[in-house]
């Protein structure tokens, strides 16, 4: 069996984004003090792993002040340290710069979950998922077995379900047929059946609109109203 992603478009209640929000902060607090864990140890002439973390973690739990980390997924939590053990282990293979803190201002928010026993499924217009219960999506294509699944949030406040799925690659005959795609400026492409499209030049739009609405966000007050309205505005100009 081969893998892929796909990604569908997902509609959480009100509830729900509490709880995704809650736990994109659980999961970026174990993180960082991972982290802190980590860097101490090695200043300290140690080095500690995977293991030493997660133990930190059920630990943590069993303080009464952090007795929240209880109410999110418990695996979304392990994730984000094995996410921190594999930035490492890129770093000391000079593949990657030495892990960073992580802040609630970073564009990217997500969390990754696993399909443990069949916790995480599609039933009809919903996705199951660990403490969330029934999260409605956009399905655009059926789906084999659900490996992961990473949750997502973006910076104009649109939730996103990305699931790694298994799937089998369909063979599709061509009857030993050719074609030539010739990749222009002007043209987007020509063929050499004489089929030519047009270039759209959809990025160079986009990219005119980001300047200038990156222009008004640098003329607004900071810690206005306005600016995080522009600063909505420059995100969506962003996704698209």
């Amino acid at each position: 069996n081969m893998q892929k992603g796909v990604k569908f478009r997902a509609y959480p209640n009100k509830e729900q984004q509490n709880l995704i929000n809650q736990t994109l902060g659980c999961c970026r607090l174990i993180y960082n003090k991972g982290l802190a864990m980590r860097n101490d140890a090695y200043s300290n002439g140690e080095k500690i792993g995977y293991n030493q973390t997660s133990a930190m973690l059920t630990d943590l739990k069993k303080q009464a002040d952090f007795t929240f980390l209880k109410n999110v997924d418990s695996i979304a939590l392990q994730q984000s340290l094995r996410d921190l053990d594999r930035g490492f282990k890129n770093f000391f293979k000079k593949r990657a710069r030495h892990p960073q803190f992580k802040n609630k201002h970073n564009n990217h928010q997500s969390y990754r979950t696993i399909n443990q026993g069949d916790n995480i499924r599609i039933v009809g217009k919903y996705i199951k998922l660990p403490k969330l219960g029934h999260v409605k999506i956009k399905q655009s294509m059926e789906v084999g077995h659900i490996n992961n699944v990473t949750v997502e949030r973006t910076p104009t406040g649109k939730y996103f379900v990305v699931l790694n799925v298994d799937f089998e690659p369909e063979l599709r005959p061509n009857a030993g047929g050719m074609v030539g795609i010739d990749v222009g400026i002007k043209e987007f492409y020509s063929d050499s059946n004489g089929n030519v499209i047009n270039n759209p030049k959809y990025l160079e739009k986009s990219m005119r609109k980001l300047v200038r609405e990156q222009r008004k966000l640098s003329r607004k007050q900071k810690g206005s109203n306005n600016r995080n309205k522009q600063r909505i505005k420059v995100a969506k100009v962003h996704e698209k």
